[in-house]
């Protein structure tokens, strides 16, 4: 019997990109494959569960580390800023997951057709084993990828169960909060929306407050409290993140990439750059490249 190991390395060497990761035709499904230990990867990850299949990888949010491998699963269910790594992975055995984007209008629609849970606490990323009945509903939703003509029939049936199965799992209290109809978090979930288009742009607090429906206070407040950053915060990482995209990807100079995501000021943009990820913009984009040509 194919297992979903076996599925996701499948499609992950057949159809990855540079980075490792290939979409699949199912939308906010892919998969991740990587040959060797990879470096530190700032990102403000999206709402998500990554099933680990093979390797080992360590996530940092704030203060909270979290070291896990095959058979965890990766649960993050807000906006919020990371710093992961794969610590476990080589040509013979490599890191392999499958990552799933959590949909709040799935999740609104299944809570509300769910006992109400207890009250979760907020922390917005958790790692725990994974439960059976999500990896057997990821297994079959991995098959569809061998019947294309299934997926406009199966596709959204399949994900729809993956998404109550991880409702129904121990953290589905903290998933459920995604699917609140006008809740903080959704409302915060329309800012993070706005900056993430606009990145580059000026972006006024009352923008994002109004774009969130709460007074400018209260919206740093919420916006604090979900991403644990503040929205100006927020932006300067989006900045960043892309800046190294394009000097690592794209072989920008430090200033097209300054300028390109909306820096005035390339040296305030190589301080900030050094302070996020611990070298210069060149030296970091040279260290970056040699590491990936290292695990190709």
């Amino acid at each position: 019997m194919t297992t979903l190991l076996a599925l996701v390395r499948r499609h992950a060497e057949t159809n990855r990109n540079d980075t490792g990761i290939a979409a699949t035709s199912i939308p906010g499904l892919s998969t991740v494959r990587a040959t060797g230990p990879s470096g530190l990867l700032h990102d403000i990850s999206r709402p998500l569960v990554c099933l680990v299949l093979q390797g080992g990888k360590h996530v940092t949010m704030g203060t909270r580390d979290f070291a896990f491998g095959a058979g965890d699963s990766l649960l993050v269910t807000a906006d919020v800023p990371t710093v992961s790594q794969i610590t476990r992975a080589s040509i013979a055995a490599p890191y392999l997951s499958l990552v799933l984007e959590l949909d709040p209008a799935i999740i609104a629609d299944l809570a509300a057709q769910m006992p109400v849970e207890p009250q979760a606490d907020l922390v917005p990323v958790r790692v725990d084993p994974t439960e059976a009945e999500t990896a057997d509903a990821a297994l079959r939703l991995m098959r569809l990828l061998d019947r294309p003509a299934s997926i406009p029939v199966l596709g959204a049936q399949l994900v729809r169960e993956m998404h109550y199965w991880l409702l129904a799992g121990r953290h589905g209290a903290a998933i459920r909060r995604l699917g609140w109809p006008d809740g903080h978090v959704e409302r915060i979930t329309r800012a993070v929306a706005l900056l993430r288009a606009e990145f580059a742009g000026h972006l006024p607090v009352e923008r994002l407050a109004a774009a969130s429906g709460m007074s400018p206070s209260s919206f740093h407040q919420h916006f604090r409290a979900v991403t644990s950053l503040s929205p100006l915060q927020f932006q300067k990482h989006l900045r960043l993140i892309e800046a190294r995209r394009l000097l690592v990807t794209e072989g920008l100079s430090a200033s097209a990439a300054a300028f390109a995501v909306g820096y005035e000021s390339v040296p305030q943009f190589t301080r900030e750059y050094r302070r996020m990820f611990g070298l210069s913009p060149v030296r970091d984009a040279k260290a970056t490249r040699s590491l990936a040509a290292a695990a190709a």
